[in-house]
């Protein structure tokens, strides 16, 4: 009897020590748990960190090989015994050798002592613009 009862014992003995042990096992592995959802959190927020700056990136190269081919010429129109000077420029739209655009023409007349070039330039449509956009992000990031 008295060796059922130590038996007994011992079993209610181990049984709370094997508790113990697994309860420290369930600690261990809900830190482990908590750590792991850390690491894929900012795993997740540095990758997507990553994608932005990548896709950035590649608009500003994609940009970068955007350029304008302008022209720019004078054409005489004679009607009766008047001739009247005109200035014709020209503008159209490259990614790297490709057109996107077709031609795009102005027509502007010309007063006599005029500076050419200085009209000419005053005249674009798409460089104008091109250079806005490419000086308006830089005055942002100044900020």
């Amino acid at each position: 009897m008295c060796a059922a009862v130590t038996g007994l014992l011992v079993f209610f003995i181990m049984q709370s020590r094997m508790e113990v042990v697994l309860s420290r096992q369930r600690e261990e592995l809900a830190e482990a748990r908590a750590s792991l959802a850390v690491q894929q959190q900012a795993l997740q927020l540095s990758l997507k960190n990553m994608e932005e700056s990548t896709r950035r990136i590649a608009m500003e190269e994609f940009i970068a090989d955007i350029r304008v081919e302008e022209r720019h010429y004078t054409r005489e129109h004679k009607m009766l015994l008047n001739t009247r000077k005109v200035l014709v420029r020209q503008e159209r739209i490259f990614f790297r050798n490709i057109p996107l655009s077709n031609w795009i023409e102005q027509e502007m007349p010309i007063e006599d002592g005029a500076d050419m070039d200085q009209m000419a330039q005053t005249m674009s449509i798409f460089a104008n613009t091109l250079r806005e956009e490419m000086v308006a992000p830089n005055q942002t990031l100044l900020r």
